[in-house]
């Protein structure tokens, strides 16, 4: 798994955790529905530190908390 793929996964977690959806994370966070949907989208590949910043903003929990998980940790290393 990439490192954007455990993004979404995440935020999918925490959404499904607060029974919301997605737009409801970009309200909630002062961001734009396609914002939200374009970092949900697997065929784009860059996702933005500040949105992530913004989301867990929204949900009330530190980039820390956002990252800390067993998806992050075993992510490879992207240089080879």
């Amino acid at each position: 798994m990439g490192v954007k793929d455990a993004v979404v996964k995440r935020f999918q977690q925490l959404c499904r955790e607060r029974n919301i959806k997605i737009n409801e994370l970009a309200n909630i966070s002062g961001v734009t529905a396609s914002t939200a949907y374009s970092l949900m989208d697997s065929s784009r590949r860059d996702v933005s530190i500040v949105t992530i910043k913004k989301f867990c903003d929204g949900l009330g929990i530190s980039l820390g908390e956002f990252f800390s998980t067993p998806e992050f940790d075993a992510l490879e290393q992207e240089i080879q």
